[in-house]
């Protein structure tokens, strides 16, 4: 019978040694919690019999079991962040993409493959139990459709799909019209983890069969697991690849860029992270840290309450983590096998079940790995690489003629006088895709658009024009219909459909 190895409680013991110490008490309820979460564990593992399921489900468990560990430890000692110790990245740590090289050898592109990270549900947009990767985001095309790389320089670039319990089935669908396309697409899963219940700390699953509703993906940075248990790091390495680009699938914005990846490769870097200049969009986000001399991700969930604006200043920290990274494969392996794995910072994610059980889903992030690499850094790139579609705000934007197709990648018109993005906000009548598309007769023309805000029952005809600031409030029981071929520019159109010039 495969089991997972005891917790590790050792170091736990307070200096003074007294019988009962909070710190004993803490040490002890810790040791009682990993074991009992370890027994049904091992339950649950004893229980599958196809050796290569077995196998596959041991390993994510024992990922799980670790992780689960850790945080008993890190909750027992409660350690926090020392924020004295948390700085701005220091120059070093920040590269200005204006300042690498333009000529950069093609041929590089061979070292390399693409991952995307597509374990999301495009469930906050009303699709259903449908991936977000297959959202039609531009002239009928899906987000897997935007990738042009092997098309435009004439290489052979992998293209891998990380996807979760949630997303495989539907994915493997959607690539099969890819079959004839240069292009090799493969796909691997992210582990799944059991929820556990807030008060018992036991997983809420009962069996390897329980029902979805019952394990979470861990978060994108199970990475390093993933890719290490199902033997594609050692195939990627074998196929000899030497560099890996990790970005989120709904990214738009995120290809290989070639003198990045020339930086990348001079440099003799392990790891890249991109970076954006921060706007109020984004304070809420993951920036890069100096943290006692060390380069650092630090998410605002990590943040203390009292320090929680201090992290949203964009004076101290101006940089945005997009979330695309470069990673050398081999320094992966190397960590993997002789450096004990990854020791990711644990987000703490507290959720509820469906009949209101309290859970808590231990959640880590790729770009946390950034300590553990050699002359690992960020790139602050222009916000253009960072075009996510998140919610149907952001899809209106990426379908409308503020950004033309080049080569399978969108980029903004260059009629555009300004080049920040426009801030769209459409209310809860425009949240699920279905009433979006019924509520637009046409995406309107927002070239020259600064700020749009819609709220209520509004709809909008055919070949309509938004300029400067555009705010629509349709008030409870009154309904606003804008008429085809309208211009609005610098007008507040309220419930009662007057037009007032502000």
């Amino acid at each position: 019978m495969a089991t997972l190895s005891a917790p590790i409680v050792s170091g736990l013991k307070s200096s003074r040694q007294r019988g009962h110490s909070a710190m004993d008490f803490k040490s002890a309820t810790t040791g009682v919690a990993a074991k009992a979460m370890r027994n049904e564990l091992n339950k649950m593992v004893s229980e599958l019999k196809e050796p290569a399921h077995k196998k596959i489900f041991d390993a994510q468990m024992q990922s799980f079991f670790n992780l689960f560990n850790r945080y008993l430890l890190e909750r027992a000692k409660s350690e926090k962040l020392d924020w004295d110790s948390v700085k701005s990245p220091t120059e070093e740590m920040v590269v200005p993409y204006a300042n690498l090289k333009e000529e950069v050898d093609v041929s590089i592109l061979n070292k390399i493959a693409v991952l995307k990270l597509n374990g999301g549900l495009g469930t906050t947009m009303g699709m259903g139990g449908l991936p977000k990767s297959a959202l039609e985001v531009r002239d009928g095309m899906t987000f897997l459709d935007l990738s042009h790389l092997n098309e435009q320089y004439k290489v052979n670039v992998p293209f891998i799909l990380m996807n979760s319990f949630n997303t495989d089935e539907d994915t493997q669908r959607i690539i099969q019209k890819y079959a004839n396309h240069n292009i090799q697409i493969l796909t691997f899963n992210q582990s799944r983890h059991p929820r556990i219940n807030k008060d018992s700390l036991l997983p809420v699953a009962r069996s390897a069969i329980s029902d979805k509703s019952q394990w979470y993906p861990p978060g994108h940075g199970d990475i390093f697991d993933a890719l290490s248990d199902s033997g594609l790091l050692d195939k990627l390495i074998e196929a000899g690849k030497e560099y890996i680009f990790v970005s989120n699938v709904d990214n738009l914005g995120a290809d290989v860029d070639l003198k990045i990846l020339g930086h990348l490769v001079e440099s003799q870097t392990e790891f890249l992270m991109e970076l954006t200049d921060k706007t109020k969009a984004d304070v809420k986000g993951g920036t890069i840290i100096d943290y006692r001399g060390h380069v650092r991700l630090l998410e605002i969930a990590q943040v203390p309450k009292e320090h929680v604006e201090d992290f949203k200043s964009v004076r101290k920290f101006k940089y945005f983590n997009t979330n695309s990274v470069y990673i050398s494969l081999p320094a992966i392996k190397r960590i993997m096998d002789e450096e004990d794995g990854f020791e990711l910072d644990i987000i703490v994610n507290n959720k509820s079940m469906d009949d209101g059980t309290p859970v808590i889903q231990l959640e880590t992030a790729v770009g946390a790995a950034i300590k553990h690499f050699k002359n690992a850094h960020g790139v602050n790139v222009p916000r253009s690489r960072f075009l996510p579609v998140k919610s149907c705000s952001d899809l209106l934007l990426v379908t409308s003629d503020l950004y033309s197709l080049e080569h399978g990648k969108l980029v903004m018109n260059p009629a555009r006088m300004f080049n920040q993005t426009p801030v769209v906000k459409l209310g809860d009548t425009f949240k699920k895709i279905g009433n979006f598309q019924k509520r637009f007769g046409s995406i309107p023309n927002i070239l020259e658009l600064d700020h749009l805000t819609v709220s209520g029952d509004v709809w909008f005809g055919k070949n309509i024009t938004l300029r400067g600031t555009v705010i629509i409030v349709a008030n409870e029981g009154n309904k606003i219909d804008l008429p085809d071929g309208s211009i609005l520019e610098n007008k507040l159109v309220s419930g009662n459909v007057s037009i007032i010039d502000h």
